[in-house]
């Protein structure tokens, strides 16, 4: 026994550092997940019911073998890209035909996936929940480009030797660390479809009419272009696009903090070679920033989506009923059935959809950034 304790000292020492954190994350993480798919199997109304089996993901689905296959295309479109990526600085002209052939068939064919089977299950499924994804992804995606957009060019900016570069980054923490629900009643009453309102007031100045903003459920398009668009091309709703200006608001400049910090560790000497070679400032942002910079924006892209897609607070306070369903974004969709219809086993079931979902749009991220990861 002595004999064995001396041996793997080091591992015991180690493993019981760590078993508290293993043993929280255990019970409030990985517990819970499991714990809703054994809920979502079960028709559970407070208390749990009779065995549904998959009857649950059949009503929000409508067809599960369409889902698998509409995953299946989503994988499709991401081996696309990586066929592409991964093959195309390889071979000759002649060879790099055949990659990129091969990667628009794979393309083509995940793009007829998604489609046929997507209206599937609109047409057989819960068309709530499908479209709250759609909905999602709208949030998601426009919120996360302006951060990370803006954050980068923030950062840039306080990079530069500025007096009060301090104060301002001081300034820039407090959209993150504002309560949510305060900061959405504030944009709430900004974005007021009164004429007397704050925004209403302020576009006025540049002749444009007074919009209904939160209460207004046409598609930005619509808005933007007088042109009615069908479907996923139409765009999120004006009311949506008001609590996606919110989330950048709030998230922006935690995104420059972080960006900043990242900054700091980029060596000074490359920017001086530059300099020296005649580099211009957009040139060595371009060349040198933002490939340095990859690791901390894919770590913003993926944690930021995944905390988009779980949005819930800000667009809770700022829904209307005169945008209809068109600011239901899939966490409140979930919580309608939990709460609100005291449906479980149902929410549970589409919590799990989504958790699914999420990591398929980890390894897409993962794949698009993965070259870009590395310094070597």
């Amino acid at each position: 026994m002595n004999n064995f304790l001396r041996k793997h000292s080091e591992k015991i020492v180690g493993y019981s550092l760590i078993s508290p954190a293993v043993l929280l994350i255990s019970l409030f993480g990985v517990f819970p997940v499991f714990f809703g798919m054994y809920m979502s199997v079960h028709k559970w109304k407070v208390f749990k019911g009779r065995f549904l089996g998959f009857e649950n993901y059949e009503r929000i689905l409508g067809s599960i073998p369409a889902f698998f296959v509409f995953i299946l295309g989503l994988l499709a479109l991401i081996l696309s890209y990586w066929i592409w990526s991964e093959y195309k600085d390889r071979y000759q002209f002649k060879q790099k035909i055949y990659v990129l052939i091969s990667s628009l068939t794979i393309l083509s064919i995940g793009i007829y996936l998604i489609n046929i089977n997507w209206s599937i299950m609109v047409d057989q499924g819960d068309e709530d929940y499908l479209y709250a994804l759609i909905y999602t992804l709208y949030y998601a995606f426009f919120t996360i480009i302006f951060e990370i957009g803006l954050g980068l060019v923030i950062a840039f900016a306080l990079y530069q030797k500025l007096a009060g570069k301090q104060f301002f980054q001081m300034i820039l923490l407090f959209p993150y660390i504002t309560p949510a629900v305060m900061g959405a009643a504030v944009f709430f009453l900004i974005f007021g479809k009164a004429e007397t309102s704050f925004l209403n007031q302020f576009v006025g100045f540049f002749g444009i009419e007074p919009q209904l903003w939160l209460f207004d459920k046409r598609p930005i398009t619509e808005v933007l272009f007088g042109v009615k668009i069908d479907g996923l091309f139409a765009g999120p709703s004006l009311a949506l696009t008001s609590s996606i200006f919110y989330g950048i608001w709030s998230y922006t400049g935690y995104y420059a903090i972080i960006l900043l910090a990242g900054l700091s560790i980029i060596p000074s000497d490359l920017y001086e070679a530059a300099r020296v070679e005649g580099a211009s400032r957009w040139q060595t942002f371009i060349k040198i920033t933002v490939p340095l910079l990859m690791p901390i924006i894919f770590f913003l892209a993926l944690t930021g989506f995944i905390n988009t897609f779980q949005a819930f607070n800000s667009i809770f306070v700022m829904q209307t009923s005169s945008a209809g369903d068109t600011m239901d974004v899939v966490t409140i969709e979930i919580f309608d059935h939990f709460w609100g219809r005291v449906k479980y086993g149902y929410a549970a079931a589409e919590g799990v959809i989504l958790f699914v979902l999420l990591n398929v749009l980890a390894i897409s991220q993962y794949v698009i950034f993965r070259k870009k990861i590395h310094y070597d």
